[in-house]
């Protein structure tokens, strides 16, 4: 085995040596902002490069120009040349002594695709709450390797975020899964600690950047606690808020045929996404399967779409966005043509946005006989936890944040679903009216806004 390496990183503050020092499965470290956690990162990186001959790192962040400007660059600085050498185009350090430190940053299911099957043996998830659940999970399960190297996960994070809520109740609120069959599935609170740091135990930043504490003390409020103090209430940014297991979530159970069918998609080569819908007698949509899968060329999709849809199954109404109808410049067609030619006719969706997410958020309010008017079945997963974990946007609250992307094509699926029905149902009146007093509706308007182009009644007859 290589020789373990030498080098002095300088002075830690406390809670950055407590980090360091931590031996737990999952290490969390921050809360407030200023708390020194990019520094630690580095620096418990290289430490263990040095250390453990062999190791295999993976430092993590959202987007790459983060990780280029928080950690290679600057961590490339303190790498003598004669211990390490840096490969640009695997965004790997190589050192003498057989370790490594890979530096990668996260787009969601490509992601997975790329990771899968890899194995280090320490992961460092960089400002954690800007993952989702399920990228946690993934990047777990990276955790492998045939060798005596401890196995550790390091998590900074701050309040707020798409992973606000998962982040939360692992390392503050300290919520574990315990009481599965399988104890397998069950987490175990000695794998967690959090070591909670604010600006004050970051001494070498408030003399560098004696105006740093002015800045964060005049944020509003909630900013102010979250990134000031560290205060995990004050920020959350959840959208859908009002969606409880408790309320939205059923058990399986099998669908009367008199029930009425919708699908609902959205689509783009970075993930295809699409949501089945059954209608009660009391008007109350279930949602009761999902499908997504990122890489699907259109044909592709609509296959998908009909594969997964059962012999039998009709379906009302298929929801689609609204630039399937857009002309590609090579072809010259349009991704409603080929969903059309391939069997799956499809009707343009209302793409209001704000109007389509409030409209969400209406169906998940209770009615008078105390349930709400969507349901989901409780293998519709995916598209539960993406609808608790998608953001307000930060610029117009009323609205849905855009970004994580691979958090926001299911839930525009629902979108669409939710505001086009309604429309469409609207409009299925207009056209009834119209066909008995002309002055009383437009039955094109009608036939465009469900196609984009004048039909007859049987785009509505297909399975």
């Amino acid at each position: 085995m290589s020789e373990v390496l030498e080098w002095n990183p300088g002075e830690a503050n406390p809670k950055q040596k407590l980090f360091f020092a931590s031996r737990k499965l999952y290490t969390g470290y921050g809360g407030a902002k200023g708390g020194g956690k990019t520094w630690a990162v580095r620096t418990k990186a290289l430490l263990g490069a040095y250390n453990y001959p062999g190791i295999r790192i993976l430092v993590m962040r959202r987007t790459y120009p983060e990780l280029q400007s928080n950690h290679i660059e600057p961590m490339l600085k303190l790498i003598r040349p004669e211990l390490a050498s840096y490969n640009g185009s695997l965004h790997t350090v190589y050192f003498v002594n057989g370790s490594l430190i890979h530096f990668g940053h996260w787009s969601g299911e490509e992601s997975e695709l790329e990771y899968n099957g890899q194995e280090y043996d320490w992961i460092f998830l960089d400002e954690a709450t800007q993952f989702t659940w399920r990228a946690f999970q993934f990047l777990g399960g990276l955790l492998r390797g045939v060798n005596d190297i401890p196995k550790r996960m390091y998590v900074t994070c701050n309040p707020g975020g798409v992973g606000h809520r998962w982040v939360k109740r692992l390392f503050i609120d300290r919520e574990y899964i315990t009481g599965r069959e399988n104890p397998e599935e069950n987490e175990d609170p000695d794998d967690y600690v959090f070591i909670p740091a604010t600006v004050e135990d970051n001494t070498a930043l408030l003399k560098s950047s004696p105006g740093y504490l002015r800045m964060l003390s005049s944020m509003p409020e909630n900013l102010r606690r979250a990134y000031r103090y560290g205060d995990w209430e004050s920020l959350g940014g959840n959208y859908f808020p009002e969606l409880s297991e408790a309320v939205h979530v059923s058990p399986v159970f099998r669908i009367p045929g008199h029930w009425k069918r919708y699908r609902a998609f959205d689509y783009g080569l970075d993930m295809f996404a699409c949501a089945w819908f059954a209608v009660d007698e009391q008007g109350r949509s279930w949602m009761y399967r999902e499908y997504s899968k990122s890489g699907l060329i259109v044909q592709e999709a609509a296959r998908a779409m009909l594969e997964r849809t059962l012999p039998g199954e009709r379906i009302e109404v298929t929801f689609a966005p609204p630039d399937m109808w857009s002309r590609q410049k090579d072809s010259g067609r349009t991704m409603a043509e080929i969903f059309f030619e391939c069997g799956v006719p499809i009707v343009r969706a209302d793409n209001s946005r704000v109007q389509g997410h409030m409209m969400i958020k209406d169906l998940l309010a209770k009615r008078r006989d105390g349930r709400p008017s969507l349901m989901f079945f409780e293998t519709c997963r995916q598209t539960l936890d993406d609808l608790r974990d998608i953001q307000a946007d930060e610029q117009n609250p009323n609205d849905c944040a855009r970004e994580p992307h691979e958090v926001t094509h299911r839930v525009d699926a629902v979108r669409y679903y939710a505001i086009s029905r309604t429309v469409a149902a609207e409009l299925h009146e207009t056209r009834r009216r119209s066909a008995i007093d002309p002055e009383a509706g437009d039955g094109e308007a009608y036939d465009y806004f469900m196609t984009g182009r004048g039909v007859d009644d049987s785009y509505l007859g297909y399975a």
